[in-house]
């Protein structure tokens, strides 16, 4: 006798059907973990490892800018002391900056791209190594405050202009729009400080204003916004809004006498 079996095509089709939804499902799922994974590592893992470093590269600074003066082997004077390496931390300001540091002559300029500073906002407990140069890699993936080539020197008459991460990377700009009028910003360069005071901000520009660093700083996209005579200025300079680059978060001071 011959058994007749209907619908077991239909069946296998819905069987195929199922096992293909069940592999989409699987193939999004993990996507979805590895995309998850990239996205903890970006925002959460590089800023431990950038605020480590940055705070492990300041104390190497600050242990450099107080250790004695040993004289060199041809004459009685002190030794040149060499230019700090690329690494810098955040600990305790150095105690032997007296009132009146701002003063002094301005610092000299650092070789190539390494971290020859300090920078300190009080108001947002941010301490963070300064570097020549804003590449990503070389400074600014490393947590550090980078220094715009061709801006003039702490202390200096012009325009000491730094750019920083507002995300990922140590993100030490990351709330430098809470700073207001008043505010200090303090850098220090082999012992010496410089002591700035917040004047003006600008919440938004392109990332192609380049008045925003010039010597006496004016928004070429806003020019409402800046300053109008020589000075000693300086500039802090982020993304914005938060993880975008879209524009430039600006943040102006001066030079307290």
């Amino acid at each position: 006798m011959r058994v007749v079996v209907q619908g077991g095509g239909r069946r296998g089709r819905r069987a195929g059907l199922a096992g293909v939804l069940w592999a989409a499902a699987e193939l999004t799922v993990t996507v979805g973990v590895v995309v998850l994974l990239l996205v903890v590592h970006q925002v959460w893992w590089t800023n431990r490892q950038a605020l480590a470093a940055a705070r492990e590269e300041v104390r190497e600074l600050e242990k450099r800018w107080t250790r004695p003066s040993v004289p060199g082997p041809l004459d009685s004077g002190p030794a040149v002391v060499p230019e700090p390496s690329a690494s810098a931390s955040a600990s305790a300001p150095p105690s032997a900056a007296e009132p009146g540091a701002s003063a002094r002559k301005p610092a000299p300029a650092p070789a190539s791209e390494s971290a020859y500073g300090v920078l300190r906002i009080p108001r947002l407990g941010v301490v963070v190594p300064i570097a020549q140069g804003v590449d990503k890699r070389a400074v600014l993936d490393k947590g550090y405050a980078g220094h715009y080539q061709g801006t003039a020197q702490p202390g200096a008459q012009g325009n000491f202009a730094l750019a920083g991460h507002r995300n990922t990377h140590g993100e030490p700009f990351r709330y430098i729009n809470r700073l207001r009028a008043g505010d200090e910003l303090i850098v220090d360069v082999r012992g010496q400080r410089y002591t700035y005071v917040v004047g003006k901000t600008l919440g938004e520009t392109g990332e192609r204003d380049t008045g925003v660093i010039a010597p006496v700083p004016r928004s070429t996209v806003h020019p409402e916004y800046g300053y109008d005579g020589p000075g000693a200025y300086i500039t802090l300079t982020t993304c914005t809004p938060e993880y975008t680059s879209t524009y430039r978060l600006v943040v102006w001071g001066t030079l307290r006498s």
